[in-house]
């Protein structure tokens, strides 16, 4: 479910390695064109997540835009890879300015469904974890191949890195187009029943309305915080790791990077485990917590792990972090799924999609803007991508900020989360009182159950325990539809 996103975020990644070194444009102008594309996701994701909650078909409201998506973000993803030659300084920035643009716009139509998706597929609390930990892990089976993206792009076969990474780009489009298919083909989307009922959701009423979500906000301050901490120094470390810990040597660098880049991966596979282990015991806002923590260890570490003489070490907080990271955005997905919940009470609707549409937005605005920050502080360090060796007060500067600022804004998002109001006790009192206002629905394909006496399904066949409900007066069982009880006939309310 995740495979797309994990290739979508090494287009990130690999724009200053390609662009900047390969193609010598200038890091802000690289910073202003990967910012441009947030403004209109401000437009695009809220409206994605508009349109996806109120559309009605037969294949559901998530899944047509999800295959729909994935062929977008496969498409985009070659041509962003894929510039003309002779361009200018600034002809190539136009260039990757319109393809970031198209590309941004099919990850919004593929990502947004996907998201909300995810979050309506199961209402049990720690279920939900163990959902987007499936898609977490999945993710970074295949998010083991980015780091080495621009090691094979390297490779002696290829002119040069930009011509490699033509041909890495479309054996990547091909494995996004596959999993995309898969998921929109395989998925079930468990609350058709229960949307057909409601009434089409206003846009500005909605987004409105998960803005004042305090639960909401709180989740998004921690994610926008780490997510910019850390892209604030986007590729800082990719510089230091060839410029300090190898001077220059691309060649030899990419190696520490492709396994840096495994390492993280591994480490997030293997973090999935303790995640929901940890999640079950202390809860999803504690367990978040422990992860920003790790995360500010990890980037502290690397004042001693930037060691020229064992470039090993960088391996430490790597996996540190990529650990925190993992168990913060598989979490957040989780979280969402039960403030929606949270906001059913509330205001009497489903809305995964408008508030996986802000979340995308904060996301990306977090991570594009920081890039243009990342573009002005890197030029601050005095670096110049045409000198073979930076100089001692460059590789200084880069890494105080790679170090430093990452730091201090996931602590600031430890913070944030203490007393997290949406507890796992809170939860499953909102899940108990918003399972008595429903009707009941079939398990598998969420076919309207109301009246049914069968046991199975009408629809899809499928044989289960209907809904039962007891009467406050008589003790008798009547249906979980029934307003009054069948043998005193009195309200069972």
């Amino acid at each position: 479910m995740a495979t797309p996103i994990a290739f979508v975020n090494a287009v990130a990644q690999l724009t200053n390695l390609i662009y900047n070194i390969g193609l010598g444009v200038s890091p802000i102008l690289l910073g202003i064109a990967q910012m441009i594309p947030r403004f209109w996701d401000a437009i695009s994701d809220p409206l994605a997540g508009y349109i996806s909650d109120n559309t009605r078909t037969r294949w559901g409201r998530r899944r047509p835009y999800v295959i729909v998506g994935g062929f977008g973000v496969a498409i985009t993803f070659v041509l962003i890879w894929t510039v003309p030659a002779g361009l200018s300084e600034y002809g190539i920035f136009a260039y990757y300015l319109g393809m970031s643009l198209l590309f941004y716009t099919a990850v919004t139509i593929f990502s947004v469904p996907l998201v909300a998706l995810g979050c309506e597929m199961t209402d049990d609390y720690h279920e939900r974890t163990k959902l987007f930990a499936y898609g977490s892990f999945i993710g970074n089976v295949f998010a083991i191949l980015t780091p080495w993206m621009y090691h094979f792009a390297n490779l002696s076969i290829f002119k040069n890195e930009v011509e490699g990474m033509k041909a890495v780009g479309i054996g990547v489009a091909v494995i996004i187009l596959v999993s995309a298919l898969v998921s929109g083909a395989m998925c079930k989307e468990k609350k058709l029943a229960q949307v057909r009922e409601q009434e089409k959701i206003r846009f500005w009423p909605s987004i409105k309305a998960t803005m004042q979500n305090r639960t909401y906000l709180r989740l998004i301050g921690v994610v926008f915080l780490v997510a910019a901490g850390f892209n604030f120094v986007n590729g800082f470390a990719n510089y230091i790791m060839i410029y300090y810990l190898f001077d220059g040597t691309k060649n030899v660098a990419s190696k520490l990077m492709g396994i840096n880049g495994t390492a993280w991966a591994i480490a997030a596979l293997i973090a999935v485990f303790p995640m929901t282990w940890t999640s079950k015991r202390v809860g999803k806002a504690r367990t978040v917590q422990y992860a920003v923590l790790a995360m500010v260890i990890g980037s502290v570490l690397k004042v001693v792990c930037y060691n020229r003489a064992y470039p090993w070490l960088t391996l430490i907080p790597t996996v540190l972090i990529s650990t925190g990271m993992l168990v913060l955005f598989t979490m957040a997905g989780a979280m969402i799924a039960d403030i929606c919940d949270e906001d059913e009470l509330k205001n009497g609707v489903r809305r995964e999609g408008s508030y996986s549409a802000v979340y995308s937005w904060w996301m990306k605005f977090a991570v594009s803007s920081a890039y243009l920050v990342a573009g002005f502080l890197l030029v601050s360090t005095g670096f110049d991508e045409k000198l073979e060796h930076q100089s001692a007060n460059t590789l200084f500067w880069l890494r105080f900020w790679e170090i430093g600022t990452p730091a201090l804004l996931c602590l600031m998002g430890y913070f944030l989360l203490r007393d997290y109001p949406l507890t796992e006790a809170r939860a499953y009192e909102i899940k108990e009182i918003l399972k008595s206002r429903r009707k009941p629905t079939c398990s598998n394909c969420g076919h309207d159950m109301t009246g049914n006496t069968t046991g199975r399904c009408p629809e899809c066949g499928v044989e289960m325990i209907l809904p039962r409900q007891t009467c406050p007066h008589c003790a008798a069982l009547n249906p979980g539809d029934a307003q009054f009880c069948g043998d005193c006939g009195k309200p069972l309310t």
